[in-house]
């Protein structure tokens, strides 16, 4: 069926306005910032947007403008955005719990040193007792002498 000029030019208005609320941000309920939702917002076919169809140019306007959008740091669908922040929060999570992760393996491995060490001390402390204890030889020390520091009067 074939549209008369002033339906074309009527479709055309209604698609550009259409347009102008989607980057703006005004999306529908269950809507995207896509051809989806702008056709449906103009009340345009779908199909009406690509190849050789009469709106495609309109179709690659969207698209360069909201492309021009994003590069600048906007992103006029709300869910959009939420979907990059949350990436943007997982990303940064998972870093950190890598290096928890690399902070547990080092830790875990520095106490496992030090009680090897701390057994390895005290397996040597109790030989050197054994084989002090059957010599006569060794002799103990006397215990060190307290020095009471006298109050001036």
């Amino acid at each position: 069926m074939r549209i008369s000029a002033a339906q074309r030019t009527e479709n055309e208005n209604r698609i550009r306005a259409a347009i102008d609320r989607l980057l703006r941000g005004e999306i529908p309920p269950g809507g995207k910032c896509d051809i989806k939702t702008l056709a449906g917002e103009a009340a345009v076919d779908r199909t009406a947007f690509y190849g050789t169809r009469p709106y495609s140019h309109l179709r690659v306007e969207f698209e360069r403008r909201l492309q021009a959008l994003h590069q600048a740091g906007e992103i006029p669908d709300p869910r959009e955005a939420q979907i990059i922040r949350l990436k943007a929060e997982i990303t940064k999570l998972k870093d950190r719990l890598t290096q928890s992760e690399e902070t547990i393996d080092e830790l875990t491995d520095f106490r496992t040193q030090a009680l090897a060490r701390l057994a390895a001390q005290h397996e040597e402390i109790v030989r050197l007792r054994e084989a002090s204890a059957g010599t006569t030889q060794v002799r103990r020390l006397p215990a060190p002498r307290t020095t009471v520091i006298g109050s001036c009067s």
